[in-house]
Order: structure tokens, then sequence, then C-alpha cells
């Protein structure tokens, strides 16, 4: 029985207005999604941008067999004790050599950690769709990406990106809005697979974030009115009732790539069947 500690990147108030408006905190859909993928696993969630949160050190995190990190409104690039507390659980991790995934702020934590940047998007966010996703050279025969066809879509939703990825890391994946859609970070003993987008989503979900960010999607210029974010929220909430509803594939323009539910989990699967791989823990 495998033993995953999910990592919380959201505060407290974040993540109880992620409560009212999805259901679920971050790391409870962490959580939700490791247990429908391996029934039998344990799943820990802990808060470490919380002060509260009693702090763990690398002995105790390598007893996991896994850690992930959780998309957020955090912005790694703002040096706040949040975002300090953050990036200290995430060297820990690397010092542990506990094979660890994150998606979106997930992503931009472990960036940080190993001394990459993070920054705003200088031009557009992505919100809903991150569309014609195509592997790097290195990432077209690398295990997180196996099983993807030459271009793909997948769930996503953020305002800042990946600068600059960590000396020795890997450029796994891109798009047109983001370059750094995927990636791989080697960091003191330790490594971690991560997507900008969100494979642990649910469709619902990704039209809940889309209603929680209706003023900012308006801001930003991807909609002209807040009812027109809530029309396309409510075009997902459709296709997560009736997922094999052609006409609301057609209308957001999806393929099964991201309708299909194990197809959008693709990289999380991925790096669970390669955890028996990633597991070779070294002495430092």
């Amino acid at each position: 029985m495998r033993q995953y500690l999910v990592a919380e990147s959201e505060t407290a108030d974040e993540r109880q207005e992620r409560r009212d408006h999805a259901g679920k905190s971050s790391g409870e859909t962490y959580a939700a999604t490791l247990k429908q993928i391996e029934p039998d696993c344990e799943v820990e969630i802990v808060a470490p941008a919380d002060e509260d949160e009693p702090l763990r050190t690398a002995e105790q995190i390598a007893r996991y067999d896994a850690v992930f990190l959780t998309g957020s409104p955090l912005h790694v690039y703002d040096d706040t004790p949040e975002v300090r507390r953050q990036l200290a659980f995430m060297r820990t991790v690397f010092a542990s050599g506990t094979p660890s995934f994150g998606s979106c702020a997930g992503l931009q934590v472990a960036v940080a950690a190993a001394g990459g940047t993070v920054r705003q998007m200088p031009e557009r966010m992505e919100a809903g769709v991150a569309r014609r996703i195509v592997a790097s050279a290195e990432g077209k025969d690398h295990p997180l990406l196996a099983d993807r066809p030459a271009a793909w879509d997948a769930p996503a939703i953020h305002g800042d990106e990946v600068a600059e990825l960590p000396a020795g890391a890997l450029l796994l994946a891109g798009n047109g809005a983001t370059a750094v859609q995927a990636a791989e970070i080697r960091h003191d003993r330790g490594i971690f697979w991560g997507v900008q987008y969100h494979p642990e989503l649910a469709l619902g979900e990704i039209a809940a974030a889309l209603r929680r960010q209706a003023g900012s999607l308006v801001e930003a210029g991807l909609a002209r009115s807040e009812d027109v974010v809530h029309q396309q929220a409510e075009r997902f909430d459709e296709l997560h009732r009736s997922p094999g509803d052609h006409g609301l594939r057609w209308q957001l323009g999806l393929d099964e790539q991201m309708a299909d539910e194990p197809n959008r989990r693709r990289e999380l699967l991925n790096f669970l069947a390669s955890l028996p791989e990633l597991d070779r823990r070294v002495p430092a």
C-alpha cells in the first residue's frame, strides 16, 4: 500500500474559498483523484504555507512513496512568509529524495526552490484550456508524456509561468502561450516531474475555477463580460455531466485528450506508474 503526501499550496482562506466554489480545496481534489486511481493508497494532506503547520524533516518525508504539490493563487515571486515556508518545504522534499509531482503553482514552487524563476505572464492568462501543447525533443521519449499525441490540450488556469528553469532541468513540453508546460527537475537528492496544467481536475472543477476568476478573466481581456465566462463555465459543467456529448466537445473545441478522464489524467498516471524507477534514493 503506497503512502502519499499532498502539500496544499493554498493559504487557509484560499482553501475555504475553493471549497465554497468547487466543493474541495486543491489538496482535497488531489487526494480524491489519487484515491480514485489507487483505492488502497493512503493520503495525508499538509499545508506548508500555514504558520502553525509542523515542520517536517527530510527523514519524515522520506517515509512517503511520493509527494504531490497542488495549484493555488500563490505567487512564488512574492517574498511573503507563506511563500518562504512553501519553498523551504519543497527544498526539504528534494533533500529527502522522495519523488514528487506538481501542477500549476506546484511546478512553480519546485522551480523556485531549485533555483529557477517564475514571473507573471507578460501577455495573457491561460484559462480553461491550454491549447496545442507540444513535447520538446527531450519530452518526446520522456515517460511523463508517454501516450500523448503530437499535440494535445489540457485543463489550465494561470496567470504566472516559469521564466527560467533551474540548472540541469529538462524542458519537456510547451505551447504558444507558455514556454514551460512540463518539466523534470533534479535537485539535491530528489526528482520532480511537473506540469503547468491540471491533470488532477475534473471538468466541473474547471467550471468552478472559471466562475471564481470571472472578473480577472474580463480584466485580462479573455472575455467581454462575466456573463460570457459563466456561459463557458456552464458548458464545462454540462460536459462534466455528459462527457460523451460530441456537441459540447465541439462547442468547447475539445477532443478526447481533454474530454476523456483517463487522457486528462495522463501525466499523473504516468508518474504513478513510473514510481518504482524514480524511487532510487541515494545517500547525499
